[in-house]
């Protein structure tokens, strides 16, 4: 999810997935829950991260493109880590 954009991933991925994964023994909240912090990852990663580019609009001259993806990479951690913890304890959905 991370090299694709947010609108490419609801409106081809899940609707092509959605059946099998839904349809199957796996929790549809922890499913949602899953698709959505790695949806919420991808506003950060390039080269789709729509956040950076709007960060890019307003930030002052000297703040390099470099700067920011450097400075989005401990938020982009933390949010796979979220995600981990969501893969190895799905009841805290």
């Amino acid at each position: 999810g991370f090299v694709l954009d947010f609108l490419e991933i609801i409106y081809i991925v899940i609707p092509i997935v959605g059946p099998v994964i839904y349809g199957g023994t796996m929790d549809p909240k922890w499913v949602t829950i899953m698709i959505a912090v790695n949806l919420q990852t991808s506003f950060l990663t390039p080269p789709f991260g729509f956040a950076l580019f709007y960060l890019r609009g307003v930030a002052p001259p000297s703040v390099t493109t470099g700067h920011i993806y450097r400075g989005v990479l401990p938020f982009v951690l933390i949010q796979v880590a979220a995600l981990g913890m969501l893969f190895a304890f799905p009841g805290v959905v």
